[in-house]
């Protein structure tokens, strides 16, 4: 094998997806709810995004950001409109990392600090930068944890206050919910009081929406229902439905200098082609509604399910908590149920993160199968 063998892999190869399904090799049709670490956001092959992505094809799909792209103003008027934060600025780049990357940068230029406050189970991506924001030893070199970085627990708000107090914290990040970390929601008290700590302390409050946002959670944003609007924003995954693209939102009190940012491929014609088809489908097939609705619908048939302990999350971004560890239930519900769901840093719990396209008669299917699989589990002996 000539690949560098760092993935877990499940031995089967999909060569096609249709909607909410994945074909294999052998025409078997699986579940997909987990969407691909939730990049999936409109449904595989959803057939307005295919014919666009061709059409972009047969004209140009790349040129250098040294010239006038006009679907970058069209793929950021949309973006803004939607998400609502119309005042503000975007910057397009290639993958979440890269946009948190980013939005470090734009702080530290703004106010010339350089020590950043994460969370516990925080996940930020894997460049020098995000990963050192990250909450996983495992993961980090000696190289990375060069980076002046604190975590804090989501609760210990006196102890990050303390931190702040100093005036030497150059930004604070948080994702919007929590996804690797196991569906951990910091709450609008959360929210609410960081930002306004945040005001007090002038510090840059940046919210990491790169698994929590595009509509997953219901709103736009994760952190929509607690009325803030943080300095910067991060995105990606759903952003361009599994084209690379990603991109950082930015309160205008951030001025760009010549130079300040750059990347080869950010924003090319492409991937603004997806971006722009994944909102406008979002936007006309009334998605984020859909997600608030059947994530409602979802949780209410999840807890028929004695087995599982807790439901987190919101929308279609759930964490489902049991009292055992989930790798031989997910490999049960792969193999013999034929659905993919996640997994995360806390063991016992299995990640939903469902296309947001999905419909009730899709979310029966899934309990039924996980009701099969949790019985085969109790009785394999």
């Amino acid at each position: 094998m000539n690949l560098f063998n760092v993935y877990s892999i499940v031995d089967i190869e999909i060569i096609k997806g249709r909607g909410i399904y994945l074909y294999d090799k052998k025409n078997k049709k699986y579940f997909d709810f987990y969407g691909g670490h939730a990049v999936i956001s409109i449904g595989h092959s959803h057939p307005t995004y295919v014919n666009n992505i061709k059409k972009q094809i047969e004209k140009i799909f790349f040129y250098s950001n040294s010239i006038k792209i006009p679907e970058q103003e069209k793929l950021a008027s949309l973006l803004l409109e939607i998400s609502e934060y119309n005042d503000y600025k975007v910057f397009f780049c290639n993958s979440g990392a890269e946009a948190n990357e980013n939005a470090i940068k734009i702080a530290s230029f703004k106010n010339k600090k350089k020590k950043i406050i994460a969370f516990k189970n925080s996940f930020h991506g894997r460049t020098s930068g995000a990963i050192s924001i990250t909450d996983n030893k495992k993961i980090i070199t000696k190289f990375n944890s060069q980076h002046e970085v604190k975590f804090f627990n989501y609760k210990d708000i006196y102890l990050l206050e303390e931190e702040l107090k100093k005036e030497d914290t150059c930004a604070v990040i948080s994702e919007g919910i929590q996804g690797i970390g196991g569906i951990i929601d910091p709450g609008i008290f959360f929210f609410k009081k960081i930002y306004s700590l945040c005001r007090k302390y002038n510090t840059i409050l940046i919210l990491d929406e790169i698994q929590s946002g595009y509509g997953r959670t219901g709103l736009f944003f994760a952190h929509q229902n607690s009325g803030i609007k943080p300095d910067i924003i991060t995105i990606a995954k759903g952003m361009g439905n599994g084209f690379p693209i990603g991109g950082v939102i930015i309160n205008p009190k951030f001025k760009p200098f010549n130079g300040m940012l750059g990347t080869t491929f950010g924003g090319n014609y492409l991937a603004c082609s997806s971006g722009i088809s994944v909102l406008e489908i979002i936007k006309n097939e009334c998605l984020i509604y859909k997600a608030k609705k059947n994530g409602k619908i979802f949780i209410n048939y999840l807890k028929e399910i004695d087995e599982i302990k807790e439901i987190r999350g919101r929308g279609l971004m759930l964490g489902l908590n049991f009292n055992f560890k989930i790798q031989k239930l997910i490999n049960i519900l792969i193999k013999n149920e034929n659905i993919f769901v996640g997994s995360s840093f806390n063991k016992k719990i299995i990640r939903l993160l469902p296309s947001l396209t999905i419909e009730e008669k899709h979310i029966k299917t899934f309990i039924l199968k996980l009701k099969k699989a949790l019985y085969f589990l109790k009785n394999d002996k």
